[in-house]
């Protein structure tokens, strides 16, 4: 038991490092992707993988899932990675109540695939939950995707779900893993907490462990934290508990920089990405050959002056100018995006959008052929194109609590990525846009939407 408790007036630790659902936290995309695991999984998409840094926060995805599945879904979890080919098997057969019986592997699966049809047939769904999935010898990995193979004639006997570090995407990169990553139907990343995701992270679990003062930790001092942790769940528990230990220690009930500054020394982080080495000879290399080319220009031009002949021109494309957001629309000046929209057709690179997503895809070509430039939408979610499982279940869970006609989904590479996003309404001014978001169910703002404008697209 933690020895600040009673000095803050806490009922339990609120910043334990092992996974402990009544303290997960739905911000930061982290409910929407619970929900669209769930959907993904009971929709029978194959094999579904989450990925993220250490500590970031799949187990504790992983166990919510576990409660929150349905009641017909029965679950398999397999905690150790470095189960072998024969190991996995095995472990599957305990679960489901198969006697193994020193079959050889070919029986072993027939006996498997049998009483899965078995649980099929009477309506219930099994799906295996593989934590560390990343650390999985290859040929595992390759047993994975034989496992993906057992199927009715019309669904999926055996759904799998991945968790791993982004180490697994290393791996399915190679070239003899294409065949597992093509059977990947659905991809989720967790992404590191933004500050203001951190001091709402700090707060809720402050309150889930029974906290009812104000706030200990002074926006300095999350701010640090935030630096610090690098948004990663895991860190930003060691760290709180640590400065709140430390208030304790000095009699105080309120948690600043210099508390923070013990904790940082005391929990010794290093960073997640190490600075490239400064490599000096590359960029004396660098300097002397842009050198050699000014030099050649500038021959270039001198010959030119010496035989009487004009110097090359430097050609310099007209730059447009700057249009205001209160402007009336140009037409056609900025063309509006073309999202794939095509339920029939498949997307570049390969991504495979759902139904829900195509349709929406296609709301939002028809809408934004008229819709002011200087109107306001509601942003809800903004994520990878790849992430085609929460881009699906966010439209699902989102068509349920809003008008499914104001919802709309566009693919954009304005940001240098390929990423698709989810928006809401159409509003006259960027005030009511404002109004409309404040009145959006609780699960939609979890997301945290906020308004922008319709030229923004563009």
């Amino acid at each position: 038991m933690s020895l600040y408790l009673e000095h803050f007036g806490l009922r339990e630790p609120p910043f334990r490092i092992t996974p402990h659902t009544d303290f997960f936290f739905s911000g930061a995309n982290r409910g929407p992707t619970l929900d669209a695991l769930i959907y993904a999984i009971t929709q029978d998409e194959g094999i579904v993988k989450v990925t993220g840094e250490v500590g970031s926060g799949k187990t504790m995805l992983c166990r919510m899932l576990l409660e929150r599945l349905p009641a017909n879904v029965e679950t398999l979890y397999l905690a150790n990675p470095s189960l072998s080919r024969q190991e996995i098997l095995g472990a599957i057969a305990d679960e489901l109540g198969v006697p193994t019986d020193g079959k050889a592997t070919h029986s072993l699966t027939r006996a498997l695939q049998d009483a899965l049809i078995e649980r099929y047939a009477a309506g219930k769904r099994v799906v295996m939950l593989i934590d560390e999935a990343h650390a999985m010898p290859a040929e595992s990995l390759e047993e994975i995707r034989l496992l993906s193979n057992l199927e009715s004639k019309a669904n999926k006997l055996l759904q799998i779900a991945l968790f791993a570090q982004p180490e697994l995407d290393e791996r399915l990169s190679a070239n003899d893993m294409r065949q597992l990553r093509e059977r990947i139907t659905q991809h989720f990343n967790l992404a590191p907490l933004k500050q203001d995701d951190v001091a709402s992270y700090i707060e809720f679990r402050l309150r889930a462990a029974g906290y009812h003062g104000p706030n200990p930790f002074t926006d300095a001092a999350v701010k640090q934290i935030a630096n610090l942790s690098e948004g990663l769940s895991r860190r930003i528990n060691i760290l709180a508990d640590k400065s709140l230990l430390a208030a304790y220690s000095s009699g105080s009930h309120q948690v600043d920089s210099a508390e923070i500054r013990i904790a940082a020394h005391d929990a010794r982080f290093t960073p997640l990405r190490q600075p490239a080495p400064f490599k000096a000879k590359q960029l004396l290399l660098g300097i002397v050959g842009s050198g050699v080319v000014a030099l050649l220009l500038l021959g270039a031009f001198n010959l030119g002056s010496l035989s009487g002949q004009p110097a090359p021109a430097i050609s310099e494309k007209p730059r447009p100018a700057l249009e205001s957001a209160t402007d009336k629309p140009v037409a056609k000046t900025f063309p509006p995006l073309r999202p794939v929209a095509s339920s029939n057709a498949e997307a570049p690179a390969n991504i495979r959008f759902g139904q829900l997503t195509r349709q929406h895809f296609a709301q939002y070509d028809s809408w934004i052929e008229s819709a002011p430039r200087q109107h306001y939408f509601i942003q809800l979610l903004a994520t990878e194109a790849s992430h085609t499982g929460e881009i699906e279940g966010f439209l699902a869970r989102a068509a349920q609590v809003l008008d499914p006609a104001e919802l709309r989904a566009y693919r954009s590479s304005l940001s240098g990525n390929d990423r698709v996003g989810v928006i809401y309404g159409d509003y006259p001014t960027r005030e009511a846009a404002a109004a409309a978001m404040l009145a959006l169910p609780e699960s939609i703002k979890a997301a945290q939407p906020f308004p922008r404008q319709v030229s923004r697209l563009h």
